[in-house]
């Protein structure tokens, strides 16, 4: 049931190249503690820094395969190319907002992005037009950090498409979807060519 004060969104925001186990249960725990009626992952379209992605179509699909043990309670969100490719937090909360200003918006975080909001467009904007959660990873918090609800096994998606590169299905299958796994494996994504994603054979 949508809340009388507006539909509740959570933003799940990242690169998901390629999205992985903590992308998962990240989800899993804002759905199971937050008062949300919505939870979108957003992929970015272009990194906001420079970084190199996977094309935007391909993450997008391996989103969709992550997300398909949830409920209709979670969406992938081609916004940010809607909205002309370029990434900034700010800009797509306000777009939402403009689109129906009755929501509510909320951001999920890991805590390896809090450490680069200083250089994020608007920070101090975004804070006071979302909610902001945090969850920690691995190693994380870091000083001056705020406390964090949960902490998460620290999953790399740099070390993930390294061990697919090098046919390391082993190691990616504990940290990668099923569902995921099977479409990298099929596409030959990430140089991962002439493996089943079953044996890691050719």
């Amino acid at each position: 049931m949508v809340s009388e004060v507006g539909r509740r969104v959570c933003l799940f925001g990242g690169s998901f190249d390629p999205p992985h186990v903590c992308h998962v249960l990240s989800t899993a725990w804002a759905l199971s503690t937050l008062p949300l009626d919505e939870l979108w992952w957003v992929p970015t379209y272009s990194h906001a820094f420079g970084k190199s992605l996977r094309p935007f179509d391909d993450r997008m699909a391996m989103c969709a395969a992550a997300v398909s043990c949830f409920d209709d309670r979670v969406r992938v969100s081609d916004v940010e190319r809607s909205i002309g490719g370029e990434s900034r937090t700010l800009r797509t909360v306000e777009t939402l907002l403009e689109q129906d200003g009755q929501s509510r918006i909320s951001l999920l975080f890991g805590a390896d992005i809090m450490s680069q909001t200083h250089r994020w467009e608007g920070w101090d904007r975004l804070q006071q037009l979302t909610e902001i959660h945090v969850i920690g990873r691995g190693t994380h918090p870091l000083d001056g950090e705020p406390e964090f609800a949960i902490i998460l096994p620290d999953v790399s998606s740099t070390a993930l498409r390294n061990a697919l590169a090098q046919g390391n299905l082993a190691y990616a299958a504990a940290r990668l979807p099923r569902e995921v796994l099977d479409l990298i494996v099929r596409n030959g994504w990430y140089g991962c060519t002439g493996l089943t994603a079953s044996n890691g054979e050719t």
